[in-house]
């Protein structure tokens, strides 16, 4: 069988490369992953054991089964401020599950959550009114995440009390009443931050992420763009 590994940050640095495809005899698990990796990566074999793994754009543990086909991906801990809490963001074709989601945002200090969800609107009637039939989504996939990862670290520099943080992206073309994204905060208290928290980050995203989203219409398809020009300080050290 066939398995796509995708390696970040500092474990794309010591694997030397992006991306590698492994063939396998017959599915394996996770934690029997991390032990080949560090047999066939020797410098990858320090940071194995603290990398976050993820199958098919969602977390996955060590006793979690890896089959034909599958991506699988590894990173470090999202980088943020002391102590940070777990921090999921992705592209995705699939619907977006709220409680999957917040299950991986729960730690036993959370007490609240702010999520935020965009949805396709079918009719619009502010301005000139129109009807919308789909909108059709699009990424810079690779830019996205780095600035996906971005808008989570700024995040946790201004809310230093949130916990966790998810930033899900729809891709492909949605029907009306679809949600598009979702933009979730965890925190101890529902005082600490995490309605300010939720409101920049679908903010943040709307400025320097890039998706863009073509709507699909009765007179016609349209490209839908921003207005907001990228700075200099919008770029990441």
């Amino acid at each position: 069988m066939a398995v796509t590994l995708l390696y970040f940050s500092t474990l794309r640095t010591r694997a030397g490369s992006a991306r590698e495809t492994l063939d396998l005899p017959e599915p394996i698990t996770v934690a029997r992953l991390r032990q080949m990796l560090a047999e066939r990566h020797p410098a990858l074999a320090e940071a194995l054991p603290s990398s976050v793994v993820a199958v098919n754009h969602d977390f996955a543990f060590d006793e979690s089964t890896i089959a034909d086909g599958d991506e699988v991906a590894l990173f470090p801990p999202v980088s943020g401020g002391v102590e940070p809490g777990p921090t999921v963001f992705h592209l995705t074709q699939d619907p977006i599950e709220l409680n999957t989601l917040l299950a991986g945002l729960t730690l036993p200090t959370t007490g609240a959550a702010c999520v935020f969800t965009g949805v396709v609107r079918g009719e619009t009637r502010r301005g000139e009114g129109h009807t919308t039939a789909a909108l059709e989504y699009e990424a810079y996939r690779t830019m996205a995440e780095a600035k996906m990862r971005q808008v989570a670290e700024e995040i946790r520099e201004r809310w230093p009390t949130v916990e966790g943080i998810a930033i899900v992206q729809r891709l492909g073309r949605l029907d009306p009443g679809t949600p598009t994204v979702l933009i979730a905060c965890t925190a101890a208290h529902r005082d600490t931050g995490v309605f300010e928290a939720a409101r920049y980050g679908i903010d943040r995203l709307k400025q320097i992420v890039p998706v863009w989203k073509k709507e699909i219409g009765p007179d016609g398809e349209v490209w839908v763009e921003g207005d907001y020009t990228p700075q200099p300080e919008d770029r990441r050290p």
